[in-house]
């Protein structure tokens, strides 16, 4: 019985300790946060990441600080998200490239995106847009896919790089509309761009933030988005799927990511606060101006769709034979 009296006794001081001691979510965070953004200053990806950054922490008192880390399409940083602490002081930034297709394109990737790390939010996705010079005898995508057909290799197709989005989203058109297009790279999206309006290519998948102005101006035409909704800034432009390809959909997007093991309590605590901000008008606005929309996601469903998009990217760069050593 004495045994008993104790065991009853201790188990009701450890409930009441627990009762009264606070949860790890309510103490969480005590110091700096660190957002690792694996790509260089300036560029979308970093701009996203600060204005989210800048926004959870007006609307917590919070203080987070943005860490550049940029190298090998991504891979850099988020390996240095993985090697860090899980104790929810280091997120990283995560996209289509570094969480979706690098795992297909690298021979040797330094994490797993599946097992590695904790999704916490989905955070914006951008759609392409297919452009062809302003002087094209192309008036539609359907043009285009019928002179591919009529002679293979005979329509070309600029990218800004080997394994970009604006790569292997022409690589998914071409599987799907059971066509050649001859696949030509460049360094960057600008020397892409402006061999397009040279005419030395004939279409571009191009990122809304650099070539809108050069629509605006006259010099290229939309013909297609590749989201699966119309882009907000070229509302009456089809999307690749309405103008006869169902289902095609392919994006650029970024979410936010842990070390895997981070605890339940604080992932769920910052998918809170990056979706609170998220539907602020203020950043709805700023994502706009880049061509860019809101995409927030529970972490089971960002999960869901990082295995999702890890699927169908590894199908394009394995068809590709790309491969990155």
């Amino acid at each position: 019985m004495n045994r008993r009296r104790f065991s009853a006794a201790l188990g009701a001081a450890v409930l009441a300790a627990a009762l009264h001691e606070p949860t790890l979510a309510q103490v969480w965070p005590e110091r700096p946060i660190r957002l690792i953004v694996p790509f260089p200053p300036g560029g979308g990806t970093d701009v996203i990441s600060r204005q989210l950054a800048q926004r959870m922490a007006a609307n917590t008192g919070w203080t987070i600080v943005v860490e550049n880390r940029a190298g090998a399409g991504g891979n850099i940083g988020l390996d240095a998200v993985v090697k860090a602490a899980a104790d929810g002081y280091t997120i990283g930034m995560g996209q289509a490239s570094n969480l979706a297709i690098n795992p297909a394109l690298y021979a040797r990737m330094p994490f797993d995106p599946l097992k590695d790390l904790a999704p916490i939010s989905s955070i914006a996705s951008q759609g392409l847009v297919v452009m062809v010079s302003a002087k094209s005898t192309f008036g539609s995508l359907a043009d285009l896919v019928a002179a591919a057909r009529q002679k293979p290799d005979g329509v070309s197709l600029g990218h800004p790089g080997n394994g970009t989005i604006g790569h292997l989203a022409g690589e998914m058109l071409s599987r799907q509309a059971g066509v050649k297009i001859l696949i030509v790279p460049y360094k960057g999206i600008a020397p892409a761009v402006t061999e397009l309006m040279g005419g030395q290519v004939d279409v571009l998948f191009g990122n809304p933030l650099a070539v809108m102005p050069l629509v605006t101006g006259g010099l290229l035409r939309p013909i297609a988005v590749s989201s699966s909704r119309r882009l907000a800034a070229l509302p009456e432009v089809p999307t690749v799927a309405e103008a006869g390809f169902p289902g095609f959909d392919a994006v650029n997007w970024s979410g936010l990511v842990a070390p895997a093991h981070t605890p339940e309590a604080v992932i769920s605590r910052l998918n809170a606060e990056a979706t609170a901000a998220l539907r602020q008008p203020e950043m709805v606005e700023r994502l706009g101006l880049d061509g860019s929309e809101p995409f927030p996601s529970s972490a089971t469903e960002f999960a869901a769709f990082i295995r999702s998009e890890l699927a169908k990217w590894s199908a394009i760069v394995r068809g590709t034979g790309l491969r990155i050593d």
